[in-house]
């Protein structure tokens, strides 16, 4: 299997994902607007994403996928069935009592994440009532996490790329035709969330009984594998704790700033998300298992120059993502989000959030494909440290940049921005004083060669946006129109330059490690 190949193929899916992600924004601006009642979705919804990049994406992962690589590799199907089986039944169990406790503890839930709320008895009910309904998502989505990395060991990553496009699918649809029946009507797309996460579990069913890996009821903790995974996580769930305790302060600051200000950093998110997700969730999705397979046979040249090839494909194309973010602000942000009730000022103060943000973006995507390699090696203490590290400097660039600077929700943004730089950083020190990573030949000449690409893609962007009052004055035809000449413009100059420097699709060529 060819990995550049397969890299296309999940970033295709992703992309698919990420385009109904925006129309789902879309809709929700178009239908709700910036105010009380999005403010009060995002909240509840945050929770659950919390609570799934902890169980699920996070601290699970991170432990589970390295030492189902190491079953299937060295043990044989029956055991890796037999691991698979316990894992199963021990996740659902702990994430069913997760759900119970967050329906019945989401009023104390919110007075911890959102305090600001609780000055509007309104506001602070609607939220309450949201999160009840958006809770169990957990435990769907935990269980889809859990196909996901199963199916991504056996190489099939197919469907657990395109799992999260059901999700957005069913919100778009609850937000345009159910809206109207519920009272309040941004109920529907809490219960939304409840039905796209049991429809994405649903996937995962008959792809896992082609590979004979459809868990069964088996509960034994004491199972070796099962132990071993649970010793892992304990680092890493207190890791991947302190990046969403870093989430959760910050939505603590932002619920006592200006109404509206949730929604602008929600907004701006979902933008940088859009390049995080389709480069950097794509790439540290299928070098895990590879780097875990190659680990697991001891094979360290080999580890090292698969690291290599990530990150050069990393910078080659987040480089002119972060340049395209930042340039294209406001044409992005008016494009998509500015109709109906989002209004010009919101498609300001989402301008400076997105600005901030996309300082980071370089460093929040090699986080994804440098933080596996210390997965794969089952050392999950270093990048824990690291975390540590993170959520301290975040927190202290908060109090500069918001109160000291006064730069108010963009600060926020910032904050977590120039924080993942600094956890890209450590995490390359890491692999490099380790020799776990040695730089292959030609890294000089690649840089070069991004460095003149960047600048002619610079400008081309630059002279082609013009003013962004223009923007805000166009209509929505016109908005479209002129964005898809410059992001199709950017990009052929982008990869136009690189090739006439001597950059050729082949030098990305790589096998996938059976």
């Amino acid at each position: 299997m060819n990995l550049l190949r397969t890299l296309f193929t999940v970033s295709g899916m992703t992309l698919l994902s990420r385009i109904l992600g925006f129309v789902r924004d879309f809709v929700i601006a178009r239908v709700f607007g910036v105010g009380v009642a999005t403010d009060a979705f995002f909240v509840a919804f945050k929770l659950p994403n919390l609570l799934r990049r902890l169980f699920a994406e996070g601290a699970f992962s991170q432990a589970y996928v390295p030492i189902l690589a190491e079953y299937k590799n060295k043990q044989g199907l029956d055991a890796t069935r037999a691991l698979v089986d316990r894992v199963a039944t021990l996740l659902a169990l702990v994430v069913a009592v997760v759900a119970l406790l967050g329906v019945l503890g989401a009023p104390y839930l919110i007075r911890v994440v959102a305090p600001g709320f609780h000055a509007d008895a309104d506001k602070f009910a609607l939220t309450v009532e949201l999160t009840r309904v958006t809770f169990p998502y957990i435990v769907f989505i935990t269980l889809v996490s859990l196909a996901a990395g199963i199916l991504n060991t056996w190489n099939r990553f197919v469907i657990p790329a395109f799992t999260p496009a059901l999700l957005n699918v069913v919100l778009i649809g609850m937000g345009l035709f159910a809206a109207p029946y519920f009272d309040p009507p941004v109920l529907a797309l809490a219960w939304g969330v409840f039905l796209g996460g049991a429809l994405q579990l649903l996937l995962q069913v008959r792809p896992l009984m082609r590979i004979g890996m459809l868990p069964r009821f088996k509960f034994d903790p004491t199972f070796p594998g099962v132990r071993r995974i649970l010793a892992l996580m304990g680092p890493a769930v207190l890791g991947v704790s302190v990046g969403q305790l870093s989430l959760v302060i910050n939505n603590i600051i932002a619920s006592f700033l200006p109404t509206g200000s949730v929604s602008w950093l929600f907004y701006a998110d979902r933008l940088m998300e859009f390049p995080t997700g389709l480069l950097g969730a794509a790439l540290g999705t299928i070098l895990l298992p590879s780097l875990s397979k190659l680990h697991a046979d001891q094979r360290m040249e080999d580890f090292s120059s698969l690291l290599d090839w990530g990150l050069r494909l990393t910078l080659l194309l987040t480089l002119p993502a972060t340049l395209a973010l930042a340039i294209l602000a406001v044409p992005l942000i008016s494009t998509l989000f500015q109709y109906g009730k989002f209004t010009p000022d919101d498609v300001r103060h989402t301008r400076a959030a997105l600005l901030a943000y996309s300082v980071g973006l370089t460093g929040l995507i090699l986080v994804k494909v440098l933080a596996p390699s210390f997965y794969a090696r089952q050392d999950i203490r270093t990048p824990v440290k690291i975390a540590i590290l993170a959520l301290v400097t975040t927190q202290v660039m908060n109090l500069i940049f918001v109160w000291g600077f006064g730069f108010a929700h963009a600060g926020l943004a910032l904050s977590i921005g120039l924080a993942a730089c600094l956890n890209a950083s450590l995490l390359y020190i890491g692999l490099r004083r380790r020799e776990v990573y040695i730089p292959q030949p030609g890294w000089g000449r690649f840089a070069f060669q991004l460095f003149v690409a960047l600048a002619v893609l610079g400008s081309v962007l630059w002279f082609g946006a013009g003013a962004a009052e223009t923007w805000l004055a166009y209509g929505g035809a016109s908005r479209v129109a002129h964005l898809l000449v410059l992001v199709i413009g950017g990009a052929v100059s982008y990869f136009a330059v690189l090739f006439a420097l001597g950059l050729r699709p082949r030098d990305f060529r790589r096998r996938a490690v059976q």
